[in-house]
C-alpha cells in the first residue's frame, strides 16, 4: 500500500476516535451541569454546522497553502480547541468552539479523503475506501468505549482526546514527500460539483442521515417497544460493529461490479431493512443478524460514492468533490434526526424506520434513474 494512503488512513482513525470520545463527553458533562436535552442537541448540532459552512472554501485554502500545511494546521487547532472546551466548561463558551471544531474537521477530512482517493490504484480502489471507512468507524466506535474506561469527570479524558490528536501529527509530517498537493493554478467550485454528481452527493447525505438517526433514536425506538435499556444500547452496538466489519466486503463488491447498480441494491436493501426492523424488534432473535447488516449496507452507500468519486474526479476537482460531500453529510446529519423524530412524534415509534424508508426508497429510484456524473 501507498505510504500516503496507510499514513492517511491510520491519522484519521486516531482522530475518528478522539471524536468518538468527545461527543458523549461533551453531552455527559452538559446534562450533569443540567443543561436541558434541547440545548444539549443545539450544541452538538454546531460541529455539523461549522462542516457546512467551512467546506466551500476548503479547496481555495488547499490550493493557497497547500493540502498537506491545511491538514497539519487543522490537527493543530483541533488539539487547542479541545483543551479549551475543557478550560471553559461553559454551554454558551462551548456553542463557538464546537462551531469551530466543524471547521478544523472539515479540514482534515477533506484533505485526507482526498489524499486517499488520489494515491488509491484504481484496480482496488473499492478495497482501499472500504479499508478507510472500516476504520474510521471503528474509531468512533471506541470511543465511547474509552469513556466508559476512564470516565467523564475531570481533564483525564480531555487529555486522553489532546493526546490523541497529536499523535496524528507525526504520521502526517512523516509521509510529506508521498501526499499529493493542490496548489495549482487550476480551479474548481464546490457548488459546481452538485451540478455534475447530484446522485453521489444524495448518497452522501442519506448515509449521514441514517448514521445520525441510529445513532440518537434506535435506543429510544427500542425502549417504546418495550426493551430493556441495556438490550436497547447492545442493538445500537451490533449495528455499528457491522457497519465496522463489512465495509471492506462493500468496497471489494464496487471494484467488481457496476457502482450504480450496487447503489441501487444498497438503497433498497437498506429499506428491506427497515421492514425487518418493525418485524423484529419485538423479541426476535432475527434481529440481531439483521441489523449487523443493515448499519452496514445503508453506511456502504457512501463507500460506494467515495470510490465513484475517485475513478471519475482527479485533482482540485476531487478536493470539490469531497468539500461538497462535507457539506451534504453535514446537511445529512443535521436534519436527519429533527425529521425522524418530528416522525415518531406524529405516527408513534415506526416514524423511525417509515422515515428511513421512504428516504432510502427515494435514492434506490434516483440511482436508476440518474447517471452517476452529469458531465456524461
Amino acid at each position: 500500500m501507498n505510504p500516503g494512503i496507510a499514513v492517511s488512513i491510520a491519522a484519521i482513525g486516531i482522530f475518528c476516535l478522539t471524536l468518538g470520545l468527545s461527543y458523549p463527553l461533551l453531552a455527559l458533562i452538559l446534562d450533569s451541569m443540567g443543561i436541558s436535552t434541547g440545548m444539549i442537541g443545539l450544541n452538538a448540532a454546531m460541529t455539523p454546522l461549522g462542516i457546512i459552512v467551512s467546506s466551500p472554501f476548503m479547496p481555495s485554502l488547499a490550493r493557497r497553502f497547500g493540502a498537506w500545511r491545511l491538514c497539519v494546521s487543522s490537527l493543530c487547532m483541533a488539539a487547542v480547541i479541545l483543551f479549551l472546551l475543557a478550560v471553559f466548561r461553559d454551554v454558551t463558551v462551548w456553542f463557538l468552539l464546537r462551531f469551530l471544531l466543524g471547521v478544523v474537521n472539515t479540514g482534515i477530512f477533506i484533505t485526507s479523503e482526498t489524499w486517499i482517493n488520489q494515491l488509491a490504484t484504481p484496480r482496488i480502489r473499492g478495497r482501499i475506501i472500504g479499508l478507510y471507512t472500516t476504520v474510521a468507524a471503528a474509531g468512533f466506535a471506541l470511543g465511547p468505549l474509552a469513556i466508559a474506561m476512564i470516565g467523564s469527570q475531570g481533564w483525564l479524558p480531555f487529555l486522553v482526546g489532546v493526546v490523541g490528536i497529536l499523535l496524528a501529527l507525526p504520521l502526517v509530517a512523516s509521509a510529506r514527500a508521498h501526499l499529493p498537493d493542490f496548489n495549482g493554478s487550476e480551479k474548481a467550485s464546490t457548488f459546481s460539483f452538485f451540478l455534475m454528481a447530484p446522485l453521489l452527493l444524495l448518497a452522501v447525505a442519506f448515509a449521514a442521515l441514517f448514521d445520525q438517526v441510529m445513532i440518537s433514536l434506535l435506543p429510544i425506538y427500542s425502549l417504546r417497544h418495550g426493551l430493556a435499556e441495556s438490550t436497547a444500547s447492545y442493538l445500537l452496538m451490533v449495528l455499528i460493529f457491522g457497519n465496522v466489519l463489512l465495509q471492506i466486503p462493500i468496497g471489494w463488491l464496487a471494484d467488481r461490479i457496476s457502482r450504480k447498480n450496487l447503489l441501487c441494491y444498497l438503497a433498497f436493501g437498506t429499506v428491506a431493512g427497515c421492514i425487518f426492523l418493525v418485524w423484529l424488534i419485538e423479541g426476535s432473535i432475527f434481529i440481531w443478524p439483521m441489523l449487523f447488516v443493515w448499519g452496514a449496507v445503508a453506511f456502504g452507500t457512501y463507500t460506494v460514492a467515495m470510490v465513484e468519486l475517485g475513478d471519475r474526479f482527479s485533482g482540485t476537482l476531487l478536493l470539490a468533490g469531497n468539500s461538497a460531500f462535507g457539506i451534504m453529510w453535514g446537511i445529512g446529519g443535521i436534519i436527519g434526526p429533527s425529521i425522524a423524530g418530528t416522525a415518531m412524534d406524529l405516527l408513534g415509534p415506526e416514524g423511525l424506520p417509515i422515515t428511513v424508508g421512504v428516504l432510502f426508497g427515494m435514492l434506490g429510484v434516483f440511482s436508476v434513474l440518474m447517471p452517476l456524473d452529469q458531465r456524461h
